[in-house]
């Protein structure tokens, strides 16, 4: 079973709230709830003290996946869920109980054996709390409905099959924002059976009509938008260009694309390219790339890195208050606990 090469820690997790004890006597403090420790906290500028308190640790609650992806909390339920794309499997992590397989498959369902990149990777819900999935293999965005029975929602732009839809993010009024990297597909750009000349970004309307936003990006990656909804950001994932760009967002449709942040200078030494973007409820950017989850002010000042010290995939808010970080990265699950809150707690 999948699931068995995965460890978890089934126990609580904690949440410090005193700044005066040092790391040493937190751990004393409480030892049979402490989960290991893992990177360190970079600070780049002293903005990032009201974001992520000093002291302030990287617990690693789970190992022993492929490649960690797409986590999202489910407030209906206390529990976090997480894709490793690799292995084709949703996972379910709980606090006090520890890691699950939730969905297999999670993002190919065919019948022929294929390598790479087959499962989900991003990961939603939607406003009846339904899990909504970026689906590598399948080529096509899905929405979890019922046992183990997901339904596409998009498939094709103008017939044409998408090539591995990779992250997405809700709008309020029920748009659907998502972008399509080659990643899931065997062969990447060079795949015989790409079927677009171009990696997108698009719009899913309630009513299911796809609108093409974007196409000149080489590997859009990370979603998110602005907590007033007027500005969608998208990671591109480039080597060459490692750049997290902003669009005005008005009607639906994309304007003025510029580059927020460029991770260019970051790149030395670090593992990591942009990826995934989730944004708090002030506009600061949580965003991985090189060396872990750089924190990024809404004006596009890097305050600090939350450095795992691993290839980075993406980040959610979750916990109760949704003031809980979680980070997949490279093998890991692993969260850190902010003064910050996520869009929607």
């Amino acid at each position: 079973m999948i699931g068995k090469s995965v460890f978890a820690f089934a126990v609580a997790g904690l949440c410090f709230s005193g700044l005066d004890l040092s790391a040493a006597e937190r751990r004393k403090a409480d030892p049979d709830k402490a989960y290991p420790w893992m990177g360190s906290i970079e600070r780049h500028d002293p903005a990032i003290d009201q974001l992520i308190a000093p002291g302030a640790v990287i617990e690693k609650l789970a190992g022993g996946f492929e490649w960690s992806e797409g986590p999202v909390w489910v407030k209906r339920g206390d529990y976090l869920l997480f894709s490793d794309v690799p292995r084709n499997v949703v996972f379910k992590w709980e606090p006090g109980i520890g890691t699950s397989e939730f969905l297999y498959p999670s993002g190919y369902n065919g019948e022929k054996k294929r390598g790479g990149e087959p499962g989900s990777n991003g990961l939603t819900t939607d406003k009846r709390g339904r899990l909504v999935l970026a689906q590598h293999g399948d080529r096509q965005i899905g929405r979890l409905e019922g046992y183990l029975k997901v339904k596409p929602i998009a498939q094709y732009y103008q017939y044409r099959r998408f090539n591995s839809p990779n992250d997405l993010v809700y709008h309020s009024n029920g748009d659907l924002y998502f972008t399509d990297p080659p990643y899931g597909l065997e062969k990447n750009n060079a795949d015989p059976n790409k079927e677009l000349l171009f990696n997108g970004v698009y719009r899913v309307s309630p009513k299911g009509e796809v609108t093409l936003l974007i196409s000149d990006l080489t590997f859009p990656n990370g979603i998110a938008l602005s907590p007033d909804e007027r500005t969608l950001y998208v990671a591109v994932s480039d080597t060459n260009n490692p750049v997290v760009m902003a669009y005005d967002l008005s009607d639906g449709k994309t304007s003025n694309g510029r580059v927020f942040f460029n991770a260019k200078p970051l790149m030395e030494g670090r593992k990591g390219v942009p990826d995934g973007l989730k944004v708090d409820q002030k506009g600061n950017l949580w965003a991985t790339g090189p060396g872990g989850v750089l924190v990024i002010s809404p004006e596009g000042k890097h305050l600090g890195t939350i450095n795992t010290g691993e290839a980075t995939a993406n980040c959610a808010f979750g916990g109760k208050d949704g003031s809980m970080l979680y980070i997949t990265a490279d093998m890991y699950l692993c969260r850190v606990q902010t003064l910050s809150k996520g869009i929607g707690f």
